[in-house]
């Protein structure tokens, strides 16, 4: 195995061991990109407060999420097409998740169903689902996710009307890839991804084909999802998802503090401060920066986790210290997974997990719980810039 120090040494092994468009769809944004590149650069604005003679022994990264226990403040974020990065990509990340003690979260739009996942799991994981106009297709994920034993739905909020990825359209992506000239060749420098595809029967939207009605084969699986994202998803639909579900409800893509107050009146077990990595609105502010605004408002009534630009442990360490419970991670397992399959993801995780115990360590920190803005050195216009 080559020496992975950094997320940066899987996301350059990722990106010559998957096919361009999977990468690209991994490593993209909406129209200019601006908010998936200041969801990044916008961590780097925040400086690390260094304690010394501080005794370091007996250092804990453990915590809880929504009342779960965690090896640390993180859970893998649900990620489209996961198992078009690796052969059975879902499956690979849930084990490595389980292993390491976090929480794994199934997108809608994964390769792998719900019942692949449970099959592969000894424990409980997190079900994500996008709300479709199609109430019979919502209510079966539903039953199907509690069928499986998911311990917690994450509804997710800000794709009620898809963003336009360029490099998505101009790469014709599709899941699995459409065999034109491009793509075969694309496909023929990289052997190892496509003999481990060959070698699964699971390339397709396993969660939808045979699920949603009228949808048996590809053609009409994209004509069913273009049309299927319900622009009318409002609180009150949100209400009747949460009946139907009945257990711990997460609500993912809240970016606004009005929002975040409505997500804790109508008494959503956890919220996510997310941007969708980038991939919606773009020019909106990152979630680092919102996040701040959303404690303060919120933080007290609901738990609030956050996602989109987390690309190491100084990172998870900086949003916890801004009053995050706990933290997503999309890119950097994927970027893992992709480089090496579940060992890969395991990787990852290792990295972010050693980044975390050594900064925390150095800023004189011996439990994660303890993490506070004392521990950051927050410039004057983070936030008030854009109040």
């Amino acid at each position: 195995m080559p020496v992975i120090t950094c997320i940066d040494d899987l996301k350059r092994l990722h990106k010559r061991r998957t096919p361009k468009m999977f990468f690209d769809y991994c490593e993209s944004g909406s129209y200019t990109e601006q908010t998936f590149r200041e969801n990044t650069t916008d961590f780097q604005k925040l400086r690390l407060r260094q304690k010394v003679a501080v005794d370091m022994s007996g250092r804990s990264t453990a915590s809880t999420m929504i009342g779960e226990p965690v090896a640390m403040p993180v859970a893998l974020a649900p990620v489209g097409m996961t198992g078009m990065q690796r052969a059975d990509g879902e499956i690979k990340a849930a084990r490595a998740a389980e292993k390491f003690g976090l929480p794994f979260t199934l997108s809608t739009m994964s390769i792998c169903s719900i019942e692949d996942i449970a099959a592969h799991s000894k424990k409980p994981f997190w079900f994500q689902l996008y709300v479709m106009k199609d109430e019979e297709f919502v209510d079966s994920a539903i039953e199907r996710a509690r069928a499986a034993g998911c311990s917690a739905l994450v509804l997710t909020l800000d794709l009620q009307i898809l963003g336009q990825r360029h490099k998505d359209l101009k790469n014709g992506l599709s899941a699995p890839p459409r065999l034109t000239l491009p793509n075969l060749m694309d496909i023929a420098i990289r052997p190892q991804w496509a003999l481990e595809m060959l070698g699964t029967p699971r390339r397709t939207f396993r969660n939808i084909v045979g699920h949603a009605k009228g949808v048996g084969d590809m053609s009409s699986l994209m004509s069913w999802t273009n049309e299927q994202f319900d622009p009318h998803l409002d609180w009150d639909k949100i209400a009747r998802i949460r009946d139907k579900w009945g257990g711990k409800l997460i609500l993912k893509g809240i970016l606004d503090v009005e929002d975040a107050k409505r997500a804790a009146d109508f008494g959503a077990d956890a919220i996510i401060v997310s941007n969708h990595g980038g991939r919606q609105l773009d020019g909106a502010l990152s979630a680092i920066r919102m996040l701040p605004a959303i404690v303060r408002a919120v933080g007290d009534r609901t738990e609030v986790f956050m996602d989109s630009g987390i690309r190491s442990g100084q990172d998870v360490l900086k949003a916890l210290a801004l009053g995050a419970k706990g933290t997503f991670i999309g890119r950097a397992y994927i970027h893992g997974l992709g480089a090496m399959g579940e060992a890969g993801v395991t990787a990852a995780l290792e990295v972010i997990r050693k980044e975390l115990d050594i900064t925390m360590a150095l800023c004189g920190e011996k439990n994660v719980k303890n993490l506070s803005r004392d521990n950051l050195l927050v410039p004057a216009d983070f936030e008030g810039l854009w109040a």
